[in-house]
């Protein structure tokens, strides 16, 4: 009882069970690469962050405690955090990129499944400028235009540049104008350019018919006209008629110089001064302590007032030895010079009374003045002005007047970027002189002040211009030809160059057609086509003895010529033809040349020599030789043997031409007409001659074939060649030789065989018809 009514108490035990957590997953990075990028030069504490994480639930366990880099020796570190710094300063030109292999560890130190990979590039310090651009760009000549920065763009390393100027120049400080040394002549140029009629070149290359500039220094080159050195010892002076200009209506004076630092005495550039006694200077262009000095004195009928006489250029391009373009416009009493196509004002100008009247007659001088002919130290240098064409570019913004620079502006860096993408070099030239054009680029960047706020470095470049081919020129036609006496006596005379023709060739490399699989053995086959352009110089030459003008001379229409704006300059030496035209122009021209000698009775024959260039003498064409022969006419001989016999013919000899021993005789009246009867005696003849020659080889055979004979029989030879056996009998119908002429005129050749001496001849078989046999039919053999 007592245990039934006890009472019973149940307790109850919190009992905690700790499970440890066990390192099962290891630590994955959340990217799978990480990139980046620093400029050298540079230390950076923190590059890039690098984050594993870890799918394990204790923090002992799922927390990232520890990275590190595997890729040894390389110049990063890494700390716990993932953060990659750089240990040293890091260099472009040493590596462009660094490739790091990165791991992890959770804080169990289980390692990362798998490491990432970490790319750092280096970018090299920033430097505003232009980038995309080869220094070197290749020009081919006849392809057009070329685009010179077709990638180019400009770098502002984030600058806050507000606008940019950029400026392209083509550096043209070589000899000559423009983007290449254009090489036709001073008058070629006038006349493409279409300069007035009555210009005037005071510096001709030397010629025959200038001949004043002939012991000048020269360069002596071809790729231009020839460039002249004054230095103080040589002066030319100018001959009178050259210069026709007056001096109260406008001219200009145009003169390419290069001068270097100037000195206290006077430079004379042109002088014009008195001949005799006063030596007074009409007009004279000079220099003087760097200055440009034109001197221009009144025609004294104009009164004796004051009036500008001394015009004064003070400019920096007379003495910075390099090569500029002086134009001097003069329009009184307004002067203005023009250098390199940028006009200048005279600053100061000085008048002064018009000179007192006078009949002296002035002597123009380049170099020097008349009067101090020993002249100063100079060091001026001339050269005609050329022209070529040099830009082709979008958008137009601004171009100097010499074509030679071109500059962009803008608010938009990238619109200038494109318009300088769009700036081409354009050569119009067929064939323009090989070599190098100097390109520089030069930029100002401004920022919000209005202010240069970025130094952009210049850039300097060139344009390669290749070989072009260059054209061969050929000269072809009649080259040898007779006439009659009468045909050179008459007025017309006879033409040179009746049929010449003149043509241009270049030679160009063709590769071979094929797929690409062809045979590599296979060479490129060279292909000749013939092209058209200019030329600016013929010239014909007498071969041998020079004209007598006074009874001999080379002519053509003046008209004609001048009609085509060609100048024709001839001496006893022959005739030159210039100017600048096309190839069917001269041939036009040449045609027209005709040579006359009204006293032909002591001549024989006559020689020329053509030879044509263009570009001032840098492609020349071969040398065309013509040779002309005169046939002479004999006076009828009556024979009484045949006077009865034979009826006379009138016959005008000097129209009718043959083919005599391979020369081309020219028929200019194909339908003369030779009577019958002549004709079949000249035939008869003729055959009989034939029959008598071959009758005369059979003689000769038979004495040899004796000969042989004596000697197999034993017989003494009592001479080694029978005179006797070679009997023949020629002509034996009293064949007379018309002219001994015909043998230097028609064949004039002498043949020497076994010692021997063989002279051809040409005679009349008919001497009752000599006269009119002589026109239509001659015989030509060799006699001993």
């Amino acid at each position: 009882k007592q245990c039934l009514l006890q009472k019973c108490f149940i307790s109850r035990a919190t009992v905690h069970i700790q499970v440890n957590d066990v390192n099962e997953y290891s630590p994955v990075f959340k990217e799978k690469s990480y990139k980046a990028t620093v400029i050298e030069g540079k230390r950076y504490d923190n590059i890039l962050k690098v984050e594993a994480v870890d799918a394990d639930c204790s923090p002992q366990f799922s927390q990232i405690c520890n990275y590190e880099i595997v890729t040894p020796d390389v110049p990063f570190a890494i700390d716990k955090d993932g953060y990659i710094k750089n240990t040293e300063k890091l260099s472009y030109g040493k590596e462009h990129q660094y490739k790091l292999t990165v791991t992890a560890y959770d804080c169990g130190k289980k390692r990362a499944a798998e490491d990432v990979l970490v790319k750092i590039s280096i970018k090299p310090t920033c430097k505003p400028g232009w980038q995309g651009w080869s220094k070197r760009i290749e020009y081919e000549p006849g392809t057009g235009s070329l685009a010179l920065f077709p990638s180019m763009r400009l770098e502002t390393c984030d600058e806050p540049i507000t606008s940019i100027q950029a400026t392209v120049e083509l550096e043209t400080n070589h000899i000559g104008k423009g983007c290449d040394r254009d090489t036709y002549s001073e008058k070629s140029i006038h006349r493409l350019c279409g300069a007035a009629s009555g210009t005037a070149e005071l510096l001709p290359s030397p010629s025959s018919a200038a001949n004043w500039t002939i012991g000048l220094p020269t360069d002596n080159g071809h790729d231009s006209d020839q460039v002249f050195e004054f230095n103080g010892t040589q002066a030319v002076k100018i001959p009178d008629g050259v210069v026709t200009v007056n001096l109260k209506e406008p001219f200009m004076i145009s003169v390419w110089m290069r001068h270097g630092p100037g000195t206290k005495e006077k430079e004379t550039i042109l002088c014009n001064s008195d001949k005799t006694d006063m030596n007074r200077h009409h007009y004279t262009l000079y220099l003087h302590n760097c200055r440009l000095v034109f001197l221009f004195r009144q025609d004294p009928s104009e009164g004796k007032t004051y009036k500008p006489a001394e015009f004064h250029w003070k400019l920096n391009q007379v003495c910075d030895k390099e090569w500029h373009h002086y134009v001097l416009n003069v329009e009184f009493p307004a002067v203005t010079l023009y250098v390199d196509g940028v006009s200048y004002d005279p600053f100061p100008v000085t008048e002064d009374y018009p000179l007192h009247p006078s009949k002296i007659e002035t002597q123009l001088v380049v170099g020097a003045c008349w009067q101090e002919y020993t002249g100063n130290e100079n060091d001026n240098e001339t050269l005609p002005e050329t022209s070529a064409g040099c830009w082709s570019f979008f958008p137009t913004i601004h171009m100097n007047p010499s074509q030679s620079a071109v500059t962009i502006e803008g608010d938009d860096i990238d619109r200038v970027d494109k318009a300088m993408q769009h700036i081409s070099y354009l050569n119009s030239r067929q064939f323009p002189t090989p070599g190098i054009r100097r390109l520089k680029i030069t930029s100002t960047a401004k920022c919000f002040n209005e202010e240069p706020c970025v130094s952009i470095p210049s850039v300097e470049g060139y344009v390669m211009v290749l070989q072009p081919e260059e054209p061969k020129i050929s000269l072809s036609g009649i080259n040898h030809f007779a006439r009659s006496a009468s045909e050179f006596e008459s007025s017309e005379g006879i033409s040179l160059f009746p049929e010449l023709r003149i043509i241009s060739t270049i030679t160009r490399e063709v590769e071979p057609d094929g797929d690409g699989d062809e045979d590599p053995t296979v060479q490129e086959s060279l292909v000749s086509e013939e092209i058209m352009h200019n030329l600016d110089t013929c010239e014909v030459t007498v071969v041998g003895e020079e004209l007598n003008q006074d009874q001999e001379s080379l002519e053509v229409d003046m008209t004609r010529l001048q009609q085509k704006g060609i100048e024709m300059s001839s001496s006893n030496l022959g005739m030159i033809i210039t100017g600048v035209d096309t190839m069917a122009s001269y041939e036009e021209v040449l045609h027209l040349i005709r040579y006359r000698n009204w006293h032909s009775v002591s001549l024989f024959d006559r020689k020329f020599k053509l030879v044509c260039s263009e570009l001032n003498g840098r492609y020349v064409s071969n040398e065309f030789k013509v040779e002309v022969n005169v046939i002479h006419t004999a006076n009828p001989i009556e024979h009484a043997n045949h006077i009865a016999a034979q009826p006379q013919f009138v016959h005008p000899v000097h129209h009718t031409f043959v083919d005599l021993s391979g020369h081309n005789l020219a028929n200019p009246h194909p339908f003369s007409v030779v009577p019958s009867t002549a004709t079949v005696v000249i035939v008869v003849c003729v055959s009989f001659l034939v029959f008598m020659i071959i009758l005369g080889v059979f003689r000769i055979r038979a004495a040899h074939q004796r000969t042989m004979r004596d000697q197999d029989t034993g017989k003494e030879n009592e001479m080694d060649w029978d005179d006797s056996a070679l009997t023949i009998t020629v002509n034996p119908m009293e064949v007379r030789l018309v002219s001994q002429h015909f043998t230097k005129n028609l064949l004039g050749e002498e043949h020497y065989v076994d010692g021997g001496q063989i002279r051809l001849w040409c005679a009349v078989t008919a001497p009752a018809y000599s006269e009119a046999a002589c026109g239509t039919a001659m015989v030509c053999w060799r006699c001993w």
